[in-house]
């Protein structure tokens, strides 16, 4: 695995922090009661009276930071997630179970916002997932209707990879019951072959236009067109949500040059406070060569890690593929994004120029195709660190997953998504949902675990991911599965620190407490370790810290 060369980007302060308990996530000593950090990185590790001489050799007068109360624990590694994406939906209605459990209820929410808009303005809801409803559907667009006749009203479904429209929209675009389906997408008709509203994947291109992510066979198109001046405030504040919920590193995993533009714009102003590795679209493979982004490229704060693709689609959205059809609808089947054949091409090709492949796949059928290629990859051009990633890896045969453990494939799962819709799995394809993102099958098999959120799929939010990792409880209180896919808090702990940051590639600078590696730190209020299952995710984060600067205080309780 290449490892990225990196740079200080300021000289911070030293700081000697004291907590009640230091969980520093590195073997050799992962347990202390002091950290001393200076110039951005962590110089010493251990009982207060060691780093205190450590500061002294150093010829440093550190600044004193003590919570008596609280636990310090790395920075938090969110491996997968989609920032702009999140930051536009800041903007949106939210619609998700927390506020709506019914379409009359989505309706009535929309309406609200919509009476505050300028006449004609787009209408965008987000965070709905049709099995969490009461009517256990989609909302129709003669449902969205009710809301607005006269503009455009869209909201996208919790998964992000479609969503419905109302009459206008469809109208708007030219979209007709004749209207031919797109590759890789769908407008959905009821019996009688009339549009019912909802779109999936490439079918709504029709919404985020031409300067978007490309589908072709590539991935759905997920940003809604903004003026770069509107996509900064937006990852202003969807940085601002990270650090709060902890999360110092993000592996953003679909940029497109929307993002890339975004991020450069980001930090030639100064205001990139996060940590962003980017996986750039499998559409762009080529130029990612021809550029020669194939080496260790970027800074500390702003780099590049490798190519996403997509083997098939979502759970939440039907579009995994399952040939023999979904429970719920033997009709659809969902889909592959690529063939065999041409899937293998890509992830060879990446492979051989030294490119790092993160593969969307969740059913058996998809993973087992991503494994194959990642197989016949390495007999081309064997290496031991490739560390080649599946993404969500919902629902690996055994069979697969004692493969990925002999060829170093890393799954990159996201707990959040079963705690959020974890019935609507079972609900779709029966049985074997109960085993929706595995960990403890991958821990025993001797696959290493990391812990994303997806966001905006979910909140950042990682001791949430981390107690549905040890319950597997939903929000609903329903236990999925037996207790051989549960992880303990401390392995957790790790796929949300030290893994998600082997994940990115950069483990040899983040993820754990080591003197050497970057001050990336969280203080939070109670113990992760300690506390109760149940509770972890309501335990408070208090401050996050990157490079040895505050970047999030909260108020201690």
């Amino acid at each position: 695995m290449r490892r990225l060369a990196t740079y200080d980007s300021h000289d911070s302060g030293a700081t000697i922090i004291t907590a009640k308990n230091i969980r520093t996530v590195d073997e050799a000593q992962p347990e202390a009661e002091a950290m001393l950090t200076a110039g951005g990185r962590i110089l010493a590790v251990g009982a207060l009276a060691d780093v205190e001489a450590a500061a002294e050799a150093a010829g440093l007068a550190p600044e004193r930071v003590d919570h008596p109360g609280g636990t310090v624990v790395p920075g938090f590694v969110d491996a997968h997630a989609h920032p702009l994406m999140y930051g536009q939906l800041l903007t949106w209605v939210d619609v998700g179970p927390a506020r709506a459990g019914s379409i009359p209820e989505i309706v009535e929410l929309m309406r609200e916002r919509a009476a505050t808009l300028p006449e004609g303005a787009p209408l965008r809801g987000y965070g709905y997932e049709q099995r969490n409803l009461v009517e256990r559907r989609h909302p129709t667009r003669n449902e969205l209707d009710e809301i607005a006749a006269d503009c455009e009203v869209y909201i996208m479904n919790a998964s992000g990879h479609g969503g419905v429209v109302n009459t206008f929209t469809l109208d708007k675009f030219g979209i007709t019951r004749d209207t031919p389906n797109p590759d890789g997408g769908e407008f959905f008709r009821d019996a009688d072959g009339e549009l019912t509203g909802e779109l999936s994947d490439a079918a709504c291109n029709v919404l985020t236009g031409l300067h978007g992510v490309k589908v072709g066979h590539h991935g759905p198109n997920f940003h809604l067109g903004d003026e770069p001046a509107e996509h900064q405030r937006q990852l202003d504040a969807v940085q601002r949500e990270f650090l709060a919920g902890g999360v110092t590193t993000i592996g953003d995993a679909q940029v497109s040059q929307r993002e890339f533009a975004a991020y450069l714009l980001l930090a030639d102003r100064g205001a990139l406070h996060v940590r962003v590795s980017m996986y750039f679209l499998s559409h762009l493979l080529d130029q990612v060569i021809d550029l020669g982004l194939t080496g260790p490229f970027g800074n500390a704060f702003l780099s590049a890690a490798g190519i996403k693709l997509y083997a098939d689609g979502t759970l939440g959205g039907w579009t995994a593929y399952f040939p023999e059809g979904y429970l719920g609808d033997p009709c659809r089947t969902g889909q592959l994004y690529h063939e065999p054949a041409e899937y293998s091409a890509l992830v060879r090709k990446a492979h051989l120029a030294g490119l790092q492949t993160a593969t969307h796949a969740q059913s058996p059928t998809a993973i087992r195709m991503v494994v194959d290629a990642v197989e016949e990859a390495l007999i081309a051009r064997p290496d031991s660190d490739a560390r080649h990633r599946i993404e969500h890896c919902g629902l690996p045969d055994p069979a697969e997953i004692r493969r990925m453990a002999e060829l170093g494939i890393r799954p990159v799962n996201q707990t959040q998504h079963y705690y959020n819709w974890g019935e609507g799995v079972e609900q779709a394809i029966g049985t074997p949902g109960e085993r929706f993102n595995p960990l403890g099958e991958f821990v025993e098999a001797g696959v290493p675990v990391t812990i994303s959120s997806d966001a905006p799929v979910a909140e950042p939010l990682p001791l949430e991911a981390i107690q549905a990792a040890v319950t597997r409880i939903t929000r609903r209180g329903h236990k999925l599965g037996p207790d051989t896919l549960r992880i303990s808090a401390a392995e957790a702990l790790r796929a949300h620190t030290l893994e998600g940051a082997a994940s990115i590639g950069r483990d040899n600078e983040l993820g754990s407490l080591t003197p050497g590696k970057r001050a990336d730190f969280v203080v939070l209020g109670a113990d992760p370790i300690e506390t109760e299952g149940a509770a972890i995710g309501s335990i408070p984060v208090w401050e996050t810290w990157v490079d040895g600067v505050r970047k999030h205080q909260a108020q201690e309780g």
